[in-house]
């Protein structure tokens, strides 16, 4: 039997191309090169070519982040062009990739959410509806980004104007959530009809960082992460249902990371990523390893899940 021929597409047009590019190098290195005859592409220049290729492709890996990746967009394509490909459908991606319907379907599962308001662009006074529902500090996130691009933690009223005109560079609506003091934890989830909860990974950011940041992510040596994260055995156990009912209710499949909080003895749910970072040493992986799942044997499994019926 000859090799699997494989699309790894990275890159694309996202304000996390530089991440999604960077995981794509450690993403070539681990393939087994005995299995797979691995063809590259990069969305934002290779579309031709990708199409000239299709019928020459058995599988895709999307390594992609952001939009035009991770929502449904790329994967509406492969579909046209009947390439398998790994992670979550059209439905998942976009529905994961949008955080203001991802949290009325985490509310509809019955999962634990901080609470929180959607802020549209012509709101006379945002700081008395924040005053009225929960008060400050805050969250503010634009409605669709990833790795925590436009994010800023509000404290004080008078900042408020600043974080909304950031996030609204993004999105037209914006999204605040009561800000929530705790322990960050990550639920990696791993399968199509029968989804498996990985061990838990805790993130502990650097001092100079106020929360889990862009530049606390991908700078070398600004967090601390650990794995098994370090809770109770029962809020462990809870964290991963959680995880695995996030993935569940947003349509997800193959795999998912849902970044959580967890506040004395409950968890709440951030938000789920249909491509979570793909880098040896990115949380994903690293729950994978505490599972016994080498990062080669995470990709092969991957692969897997793309090629199975439903």
């Amino acid at each position: 039997m000859g090799k699997l021929r494989v699309a790894l597409l990275s890159g694309g047009r996202s304000a996390e191309r530089e991440v999604s590019v960077n995981s794509a190098k450690q993403v070539y290195q681990a393939l087994d090169k005995e299995k797979y005859d691995i063809r590259r592409y990069d969305p934002r220049d290779d579309l031709a070519k990708l199409l000239a290729d299709a019928r020459e492709i058995d599988v895709a890996l999307i390594i992609l982040h952001g939009r035009l990746g991770e929502d449904g967009t790329i994967q509406g394509m492969l579909e046209l062009l009947d390439i398998p490909y790994h992670g979550s459908g059209v439905l998942g991606s976009a529905l994961a990739m949008n955080k203001i319907h991802s949290k009325r379907l985490y509310e509809h599962a019955g999962l634990p959410v901080a609470r929180w308001v959607v802020l549209e662009g012509d709101e006379p006074d945002p700081v008395a509806v924040i005053e009225k529902a929960f008060g400050f500090p805050v969250v503010v996130k634009p409605e669709q980004e990833g790795s925590t691009i436009g994010i800023t933690i509000v404290r004080k009223p008078e900042e408020l104007g600043p974080a909304l005109e950031l996030a609204r560079r993004y999105d037209p609506l914006v999204l605040v959530e009561e800000f929530l003091k705790g322990v960050e934890i990550t639920g990696a989830v791993l399968g199509n009809r029968n989804p498996q909860a990985l061990p838990l990974v805790e993130i502990i950011p650097g001092d100079q960082y106020g929360f889990f940041t862009y530049e606390a992510k991908y700078t070398p040596g600004a967090t601390r992460e650990i794995c098994p994260a370090r809770l109770s055995e029962t809020l462990t156990r809870k964290a991963q249902e959680y995880a695995v009912r996030a993935h569940q209710a947003l349509k997800c499949r193959g795999y998912s990371r849902t970044d959580m909080i967890a506040c004395d003895d409950e968890v709440y749910i951030l938000e789920t990523n249909t491509i979570p970072g793909m880098t040896g040493t990115s949380l994903f992986p690293q729950a994978a390893a505490a599972a016994g799942i080498s990062f080669s044997g995470l990709l092969d499994r991957l692969i897997e899940l793309a090629l199975e019926k439903d």
